[in-house]
């Protein structure tokens, strides 16, 4: 995701981000491509034809769109490459190539596949569309619900391995005390859930959609989760203060004072008066005017990315040019498709099969485009002070887009019950440490528990 407070936005449309999939077919909800109406997911048929359900949902894509993938790839016409020694141009030719060999000889689908069958998936309609999600209950009685919600270009793969450590604590060293029962939805638009046919499927909505989700799973109450989009939307649901919502946990918070955003949006260098944690995010933030093309592109002209749906290259390319508070590409993402530490940043847990396995959900899906459109139906600054009363946790990981600085946070959440800077990790953090990531989840939200 990228910052829209660097300069004004030059449509009512700010500029801000995700991925997923699928339209109905008939009573079982199949979930079909669009380019070949071949179904990858079957969802059991409503019962009684009750739109509200709660269907299991399978996913099997047929060997031909493999087979199809590696042809498209192998077949791609390669520009010149970039006339810079680095990636001040974009994602460096090296680097996609890297990507493209593993992709089209080394990769497996089948074994995500296999990870993600293994956990309880469903579909449900919620607000005429379908809704993906995992839910996982943890086996302590006395374990908190929590709805978890991932990002772009993330996906429901990014929280893999976070989900045993959350629902299991006392298998990583925590207490039972700690446990959560997981909801990972898919954004709409994103993977396994419906792609909007109208309007209107922004932060705000996809909130709502997620209290009635919770609700309707039999979860009176609830905390919610989220880095990138899914701390836009957790956010959000904290100012909707539904409720049920007994609070949030974020590591991508939403901070920035107004009189930080003049400064940014002014070109104005730091200013004296700013502490050294608050001179480290301004800095961040000022880099960032240089990283947000795809946001501007997404936030105003989505429909133009035709060749996300074409080309698998183009959309592996465009997937992953995001950046952190490092680099663009994000320093995780780079070094995960090198194998080794590039620039001194690890790319820790997270692996290249691991980026595939996101790249290529989207490109099943064909959610390119559907995904890019959650931005152009996203109208506020994701970065201004979120002014929230709900209960609020804050982990600020060092490469995140920008650490947000304790003073911040303070002002943004007028309730802050958590705040810390874990050592390492990123904007992709509960992929690149996700027993960091969880250990703060639990510490976050612990002063929750009753």
């Amino acid at each position: 995701m990228s910052t829209d407070i660097l300069l004004p936005s030059p449509s009512r449309r700010r500029f801000v981000s995700v991925a997923a999939a699928a339209v109905a077919a008939g009573s079982l909800s199949q979930l079909a491509f669009a380019q070949e109406n071949q179904s990858i997911t079957d969802a059991a048929a409503a019962t009684g034809g009750d739109k509200t359900a709660i269907r299991p949902l399978r996913i099997h894509v047929p060997e031909s769109q493999l087979t199809d993938l590696r042809r498209r790839i192998k077949a791609t016409r390669w520009p010149d490459r970039e006339t810079v020694a680095d990636d001040t141009q974009g994602v460096p030719l090296a680097m996609i190539q890297e990507v493209a060999r593993h992709w089209s000889s080394g990769y497996d689908w089948r074994n995500v596949e296999t990870r993600l069958n293994a956990l309880p998936n469903f579909v449900t309609e919620i607000d005429g569309l379908d809704i993906h999600f995992i839910h996982v209950r943890s086996k302590h009685a006395n374990a908190m619900p929590l709805v978890v919600t991932h990002g772009w270009p993330g996906s429901v793969i990014e929280q893999l391995k976070i989900i045993d450590p959350l629902v299991n604590p006392s298998a990583y060293g925590a207490s039972v005390s700690d446990a959560f029962h997981l909801v990972i939805p898919s954004l709409p638009g994103y993977g396994f859930s419906g792609k909007p046919k109208e309007t209107g499927w922004g932060p705000e909505r996809t909130a709502r959609a997620w209290v009635v989700l919770m609700k309707r799973l039999g979860y009176a109450k609830f905390a919610a989760q989220g880095g990138d989009l899914g701390g836009v939307v957790a956010n959000v649901m904290a100012k909707q203060a539904p409720p049920e919502l007994i609070g949030i946990h974020v590591n991508f918070p939403a901070t920035v004072p107004p009189e930080i955003t003049r400064a940014l949006l002014a070109g104005d260098p730091a200013p004296a008066s700013l502490s050294a944690d608050e001179r480290l995010a301004y800095g961040q933030l000022s880099a960032l005017s240089k990283r947000r093309a795809y946001a501007l592109e997404q936030g105003t002209r989505p429909q133009t990315l035709y060749g996300l749906a074409d080309s698998p290259i183009a959309l592996a390319s465009w997937l992953l040019d995001h950046p952190d508070g490092y680099a663009q590409p994000a320093a995780a993402l780079t070094s995960a498709v090198y194998g080794r530490t590039i620039n001194g940043h690890s790319s820790g847990d997270l692996t290249l099969n691991d980026v595939l396995d996101d790249i290529t959900l989207y490109w099943l899906t064909n959610t390119g485009i559907s995904a890019a459109r959650f931005y152009w139906e996203s109208h506020f600054n994701f970065y201004a002070a979120a002014d929230v009363s709900v209960p609020a946790a804050v982990s600020a990981f060092p490469g995140e887009s920008h650490q947000a600085p304790r003073s911040w946070a303070e002002r943004a959440y007028h309730n802050l019950v958590y705040y810390n800077r874990p050592d390492k990790g990123g904007h992709f953090a509960a992929w690149e440490q996700p027993i960091l990531f969880a250990q703060e989840v639990r510490a976050g939200l612990r002063p929750l528990r009753t």
